[in-house]
């Protein structure tokens, strides 16, 4: 019998493949899995169209046998079975794929439709060599007399010859490695590796999978005591969740399938099931969490959704399905329409992907929207855990996304509890141009500010920032429905009359030696000191000028960089009408520049800023009192 040669050129394509392609070993049994549902799917639909087939869809099945004292792993399918010719052509010849010729032959048939053919490039089979020195592959033609056997040692070649089979179908039998120190290729014998297996990638597979499994029982002759039976087991579940109709479904199904799925102990707080259809055909089942997960905030923590191509799991975490401000959306997407390269785990034809990652987009937004609407506690509940990704999916991207997520931010307001832009908006008064806003560590302090009461004299509404990204986003939305964002803390801020406007000149210019050298004593801290007449009962304040504000530049300072030393432009702001300012104006020079540092100290504090010199601050207001 004569070794014959690989015809696809050379034993460097082999170990490229066997090396190189595929990142995992363990992928091996997914795709001679794969390539065993595809040759019964083949007779299944020869059966459909051939009355000579006897066999039943039900008596279908794969078989997985593991034999530890040979060391040997055998997959056994009753499908179409595959002549000496087609092993020649189908296993002789890297990347030939009965599958893909499969699929073309029969374009257009309707009966196709009831097929899913998965294998795609012909290649997944040579992943055996991954984990075996040798493999053997039996395989009798429907309709043939002769059975014929494959066996090959890798790049080396392969023979073909005659052997003994009685049944259509296929037995591929892999002789595995011994073990090293790097891999245990025995763990591949054990059931529960199996086990686990053909739950991670066949799960779904549409016909069983079965195999042995040991299991204890009572003995019958001796009491207390137990045996070991062997019985033959289905690993895999079959029919996955997501292919039935929705009006199957109770609600308690989607909740078990996602803390089994997803190993998380509460319940979603949103489950989306959708199948698209047009551009590209998909099924979708994805799950909103109740709490995000443990490593969430951590830089190890991975997104993505799980990959499917006809009930085959891909990928487990495909990170391009989800944008960053809905990573912490947990699923799956199951897709025939996705080309996949020899591996199955990179995309060959990404367009496909963006369309399907486009569409699951929407549908998570869409299905947010309809929250926000319908459900106002239960949104809220979920922005509160979450929402602090979406206000990031506003201001990432050079804000590239802030049209889709605009609507479905909420912010704390003055009002009480959250509000959208949107309800701002409507509520805003008639005189009322721009969108207020302050920053702060809490809500509490936030209207503890003395710019919030000239605001809210007014009777204007405030949004209260209490999120590192809060003025970054607004900053980059610019404005909402034409109206600007203001920041209340922001120097440029003026509610003023043009009387009350006039007055305040007026007296800053009168006070401008004054207000000069309490500028020189504190040198480069601020960049002006002035009076103000915004302050209501307070007698002083920071603001800042320029595009840069004063939680801007706590947030950038945070920063690993030091936000490049980024920092706001700071203004001391005196109540014009409070008892201070005659105190300034009638002090010497040394209890002017007292006053002013506690003054400064004093405004930083309220602002939220720390103080350089706290020892200093004491002594100053200790010797004033004394």
């Amino acid at each position: 019998m004569r070794k014959k040669q690989f015809k696809a050129e050379s034993k460097k394509l082999l170990d490229m493949m066997i090396n190189s392609i595929y990142t995992h070993k363990e992928i091996f049994l997914r795709e001679l899995i794969s390539n065993a549902s595809d040759a019964i799917d083949k007779l299944y639909f020869k059966s459909l169209t051939d009355d000579s087939v006897k066999t039943k869809k039900d008596e279908f099945k794969i078989r997985i046998d593991a034999d530890k004292d040979n060391r040997t792993l055998t997959i056994t399918d009753n499908g179409i079975g595959m002549t000496q010719e087609e092993l020649e052509q189908n296993l002789g010849t890297i990347a030939k794929s009965g599958s893909l010729n499969f699929k073309k032959d029969n374009e257009g048939n309707e009966k196709l439709d009831d097929v899913e053919v998965i294998g795609q490039f012909g290649v997944g089979f040579y992943s055996s060599f991954m984990v075996a020195d040798k493999v053997v592959v039996e395989s009798k033609a429907f309709g043939s007399d002769t059975a014929y056997r494959w066996e090959s040692e890798g790049a080396d070649g392969y023979t073909i010859s005659e052997c003994d089979k009685a049944d259509t179908g296929t037995v591929i039998t892999l002789h595995l490695k011994e073990d090293t120190e790097n891999d245990r290729y025995s763990d591949y014998l054990e059931e529960y590796r199996i086990s686990e297996l053909v739950k991670k990638y066949s799960d779904y597979i549409r016909y069983p999978i079965i195999s042995q499994a040991s299991h204890q029982a009572p003995d019958p002759e001796k009491e207390g005591e137990y045996i070991t039976e062997i019985a033959d087991e289905t690993l895999n579940s079959m029919i996955p969740l997501w292919r039935k109709s929705k009006s199957e479904i109770k609600p308690e199904d989607y909740n078990e399938f996602y803390k089994q799925k997803f190993y998380d102990y509460t319940d979603p707080q949103l489950v989306i099931h959708t199948k698209t259809e047009g551009q590209a055909t998909f099924d979708a089942l994805m799950f909103i969490p109740e709490n995000p997960p443990m490593d969430f905030y951590s830089k190890d923590y991975e997104k993505g959704l799980q990959l499917y191509s006809n009930g085959v799991m891909i990928m487990d975490k495909c990170p391009d399905l989800l944008p960053d401000y809905f990573s912490f959306v947990k699923g799956l997407v199951d897709s025939a329409d996705l080309s996949l390269n020899i591996s199955r785990e990179m995309l060959q034809h990404d367009h496909q992907l963006k369309i399907i990652a486009k569409a699951i987009d929407k549908k998570i937004k869409s299905e947010l929207t309809k929250m926000l609407k319908n459900d106002r506690e239960k949104y809220e509940k979920f922005f509160s855990t979450f929402g602090v990704q979406l206000k990031w999916g506003v201001y990432a991207d050079y804000g590239m996304n802030k049209d889709g997520l605009k609507d479905l931010i909420m912010f704390k307001s003055s009002n009480g509890g959250y509000t959208t832009l949107k309800e701002y908006v409507e509520r805003m008064a008639e005189s009322q141009d721009k969108i207020y806003y302050a920053c702060g560590e809490s809500e509490d302090k936030i209207a503890l500010l003395p710019q919030c009461d000239a605001v809210k004299e007014k009777g204007y509404e405030i949004l209260y920032f209490t999120d590192d990204v809060d003025e970054f986003a607004v900053q980059m939305l610019m404005n909402y429905d034409e109206k600007e964002f203001a920041n209340i803390c922001k120097d440029d801020l003026d509610l003023s009359t043009e009387a009350e406007k006039e007055t305040i000149n007026k007296k800053n210019e009168e006070s401008k030696e004054l207000l000069d050298k309490m500028k020189e004593i504190l040198g480069d801290e601020v960049t002006a000191v002035k009076f103000s007449n915004k302050l209501g009962h307070h007698a002083v304040c920071l603001t800042a000028e320029g595009y840069v504000s004063m939680e801007m530049a706590k947030v950038l300072s945070q920063m690993p960089n030091g936000g490049n030393g980024i920092k706001a432009q700071l203004v001391l702001e005196i109540n014009c009408d409070h008892q201070i300012a005659d105190k300034l104006a009638q002090a010497d020079e040394d209890t002017l520049a007292k006053y002013t540092k506690i003054l400064y100290a004093q405004a930083r504090l309220i602002a939220g800023l720390s103080i350089d010199n706290p020892t200093e601050l004491s002594d100053s207001i200790c010797d004033l009192m004394v």
